[in-house]
């Protein structure tokens, strides 16, 4: 009797599966309307990476998302609005992020930055810039500027990574990978709507989010971020023991709600960092860790301070 009831149990699972494969398969055809691309495509490595930029000024702001950011271009949307009246502002999806290219190549970081770099060029963005990177990146931030110091003007963290907070940290790829076959199944698509709790206090429109929502039921886990996860902790040892960087830096540290980590251990490790830096600041928000699609308006003010601060 146990043995008929997993049968028709398993029977179940496998009839449902399939029927979320098909509806996955069908939706997927339907949003491709939304799913042109936002901004530039270049060719990075005989692939293409999106690069989306706006705006007009002295200072250029590259901004650069945290892991796993369906859609950076608009992820950031709400913030960049508020500065492109004095800044030109750049936005670059990673491979295997919003409209660019998946890339099974290794994520170490200095293929990374070489493919930031070399995307930035092909779009014509030319260097000094203001890199503005959420959470993980803030790991290529600061490389950026221990590497290649006169292209890095600044760097204004959002909530952004400290190395230490890495070094020690196992992201399992194993994890990502599972979840990466289960949304190539159409599970993640079922679940799609709860992206947009990132973004409930933000100025996206409906549409906006259902593009956000279609790209992360597309590729909830790429192949780029699977390789990133396994080569994080080598990459942030690599960074800590590069040094801090000899720019101005300015730190918006969230409260730590959303961190799928330790979240204490978040918020201490960036103002440990912050302290630690002999030319940068840091302002502490009661906010989750997309702090700029709920704080942009403050963000932007302090950002704009900040930056008239250095030119004095």
């Amino acid at each position: 009797m146990a043995s008929k009831i997993i049968i028709i149990v398993l029977i179940v699972l496998c009839v449902l599966l399939l029927i979320a494969f098909i509806n996955h398969r069908i939706k997927t055809e339907s949003e491709k309307s939304l799913l042109n691309p936002i901004g530039q495509l270049v060719e990075v490595d005989g692939k293409n990476m999106c690069v989306y930029t706006e705006g007009e000024g002295e200072k250029t702001l590259v901004f650069l998302s945290g892991g796993g950011t369906p859609s950076p271009i608009l992820d950031f949307k709400s913030l960049y609005s508020q500065l492109t009246d004095e800044y030109k502002i750049a936005v670059v999806e990673k491979f295997g992020y919003g409209f660019s290219d998946d890339s099974d190549r290794s994520r170490d970081i200095d293929t990374m930055l070489e493919d930031t770099r070399k995307a930035l060029s092909e779009a014509g963005v030319e260097a000094p810039y203001v890199l503005c990177p959420h959470s993980l990146s803030g790991l290529e931030a600061i490389y950026w500027a221990q590497k290649y110091p006169d292209e890095v003007e600044a760097i204004i963290g959002l909530d952004m990574a400290a190395p230490e907070y890495y070094t020690d940290l196992h992201i399992g790829a194993g994890g990502l990978k599972l979840n990466q076959v289960l949304g190539e199944m159409g599970l993640a698509r079922l679940v799609s709507g709860s992206v947009n709790v990132l973004y409930e206090n933000s100025q996206l429109t409906e549409k906006e989010l259902s593009i956000i929502k279609a790209i992360y039921s597309r590729r909830c886990v790429s192949d780029a971020l699977v390789n990133e996860g396994k080569m994080c902790r080598e990459n942030a040892k690599i960074i800590s023991e590069g040094g801090m960087p000899q720019v101005p830096v300015l730190m918006f540290i969230s409260n730590g709600d959303g961190i799928n980590y330790d979240k204490k251990a978040w918020v201490e490790t960036s103002v440990s960092y912050a302290e630690s830096l002999e030319n940068g600041e840091y302002i502490q928000l009661d906010c989750p860790h997309y702090i700029h699609n709920s704080e942009y308006m403050r963000i932007a003010d302090e950002i704009k301070q900040f930056l008239g601060e250095a030119n004095e």
